[in-house]
C-alpha cells in the first residue's frame, strides 16, 4: 500500500481517481482499509483548501424550514406571529433569545448557528 500526503491539487486528484477505483471494496481487505485512509487523507485535504463557513442564521432559518416545507406562517406560529416571522426571514427584525431556544428546540438548528450575528436590511 502506497498512500502519501495529499499535498496539491495533483495529489488530490490522483487520490480522487484511487477512491473511485476501490469504491466498491468489501469491508476487511486491505484495498477496503487504503479506501479508508484515502477518504480521510481527502477530507482532510479539501476541509483544509475548501472550508465552508456556517450559514447565517436566517440563512439556516430558511433552509431548515425549506426542508421540512415550512411557511412563514408555520414560523410565525413558533415565534409570535406570521408578520414577526416575515420580519426575522427578511431581514427587518433580530431573532431573540427567546425565539432562539424555540427555534433550536422545535426545528433542531444549532444554536452556535442561530446566534451568530447578522446585519439587517432597514
Amino acid at each position: 500500500m502506497n498512500i502519501q500526503p495529499i499535498k496539491n491539487k495533483k495529489d488530490h486528484s490522483k487520490a480522487l481517481s484511487e477512491i473511485e477505483k476501490l469504491w466498491d471494496a468489501k469491508k476487511n481487505t486491505p484495498d477496503y482499509d487504503k479506501l479508508e485512509i484515502l477518504i480521510t487523507l481527502v477530507d482532510a485535504y479539501e476541509n483544509k483548501r475548501y472550508p465552508i463557513d456556517d450559514p447565517d442564521p436566517i440563512s439556516a432559518l430558511k433552509s431548515v424550514m425549506d426542508d421540512k416545507n415550512l411557511k412563514s406562517v408555520d414560523l410565525g406560529n413558533l415565534i409570535g406571529g406570521r408578520s414577526r416571522a416575515t420580519e426575522i426571514l427578511n431581514r427587518k427584525r433580530k431573532l431573540t433569545l427567546e425565539m432562539i431556544r424555540t427555534i433550536h428546540q422545535t426545528l433542531g438548528i444549532s444554536t452556535d448557528i442561530l446566534i451568530k450575528d447578522y446585519k439587517l436590511k432597514i
